[in-house]
């Protein structure tokens, strides 16, 4: 609110040096100013304690809060997390902290407010919400050892450093006392449920590539084979729904066309947007890691995120040329209207959306260049094709 405010006077009391300085401040005052506080970060996990309260309902307070603890509420999807939360903790007790809060199933957690609509006090409008950070390795036997593996190893190697330095001081050879604490506490296991882990065949990798028009295409390549074992476009990842990705394109052009008639009479251009986008996305990751698990593919192998304005400008580039051949002008009038047309689809998202079930299955994810010409189909198998020959 206060930069807001130092914008109006800044805008009121002086005169711009030109029109690109007018429209900076013209851009800050239209900016809605930030009605929620800043959130609480939970970077340790036994910064948040759990138990349940004379009703049954599972509960939480948070160190330096103790006094108020906040009853969850959540959908049935979502209450085996916060019961094993409060199970690790319950463990850790019962055996004097001979179990090590490394191998929590809840590794962090951030407490803010998710903004709501109405009249009355904020604490009334608003919601407060909890965010929580977990590894799914952790939920069971086989993925806690996995996990525990990494931890262990990387603490000895901690230690052996320290160690190797010779004569240590007083605060070094507690740190080292700590570290070989740790270290016996990580190896106490905790109970959990045995499912054995997903194991792919290390020659099978699925390639995706990026498009302006069509987001996602993947190909499944065997590498010894040297062949896509098969193909897939955005129409076959989606099926049915398919319609969805017409109907989000159709709101970015709503959307747009509000915000330019907005910024016309120097209104107000933020506007909501539903959650289709990010709704599609889980539709499109969830399909992948399908087919991906149907081909017992080893590794998901995604172009590298920087790429992406060079990929959709050549894409762009080749649509005009094909369009308009020899004619540079009609190029670009062509480019500039297929940009207004075609919105792009927000990639980093997509891609964050295939890592973590990926990742989840037991998929590797692994990165590399898309090419900027091609069919698309020719595109992902390259990224297959780079990502493996990348691991030698």
């Amino acid at each position: 609110m206060q930069s807001w405010l130092d914008a109006l006077e800044t805008a009121t009391q002086t005169v711009p040096r030109d029109n690109a300085e007018a429209k900076r401040w013209q851009d800050r005052l239209l900016t809605r100013p930030g009605v929620l506080p800043f959130p609480l970060i939970f970077e340790t996990n036994e910064d948040l304690v759990w138990e349940k309260n004379a009703k049954g309902r599972l509960c939480v307070h948070f160190n330096g809060f103790s006094d108020h603890a906040f009853a969850i509420y959540c959908d049935r999807r979502q209450l085996p997390w916060f019961q094993r939360f409060l199970e690790d903790q319950e463990t850790k007790r019962a055996s004097k902290d001979q179990h090590s809060s490394g191998l929590f199933t809840l590794r962090s957690a951030r407490l803010g407010w998710q903004e709501g609509e109405g009249k009355g006090h904020p604490w009334d409008v608003h919601r407060l919400t909890l965010y929580c950070t977990i590894d799914t390795r952790l939920w069971t036997v086989e993925g806690t050892e996995q996990v525990r593996q990494e931890k262990a190893a990387d603490i000895a190697k901690k230690i052996t450093q320290m160690e190797s330095k010779g004569d240590l001081r007083a605060t070094q050879q507690a740190y080292v006392k700590r570290l070989n604490s740790t270290l016996t506490r990580i190896n106490t296991t905790f109970d959990r449920p045995s499912k054995p882990l997903y194991k792919g065949l290390s020659h099978i990798i699925v390639g995706l590539s990026l498009g302006l028009e069509k987001p996602a295409t993947i190909v499944v390549w065997d590498a010894h084979a040297i062949q896509p074992l098969a193909i897939y476009g955005i129409r076959q990842l989606l099926g049915e729904n398919y319609r969805l990705l017409n109907r989000r394109r159709s709101e970015q052009q709503k959307t747009a066309h509000q915000r330019h008639k907005a910024q016309k009479r120097s209104a107000p251009d933020h506007f909501g947007e539903s959650e289709l986008g990010q709704y599609v996305d889980r539709l499109l990751a969830k399909a992948i890691v399908a087919i991906a698990k149907r081909y017992n593919a080893s590794s998901l192998a995604l172009p590298k995120l920087g790429d992406v304005r060079a990929i959709v400008e050549a894409e762009i580039k080749a649509k005009a040329e094909q369009k308009s051949p020899g004619y540079l002008e009609g190029q670009q009038q062509y480019a500039k209207q297929y940009r207004a047309s075609v919105h792009r689809w927000s990639y980093g998202r997509l891609l964050e959306n295939l890592r973590s079930p990926g990742s989840k299955l037991g998929l590797a994810i692994e990165e590399a260049k898309q090419p900027l010409v091609g069919r698309l189909e020719e595109k992902a198998r390259a990224v297959a094709i780079a990502a493996y020959q990348a691991r030698a």
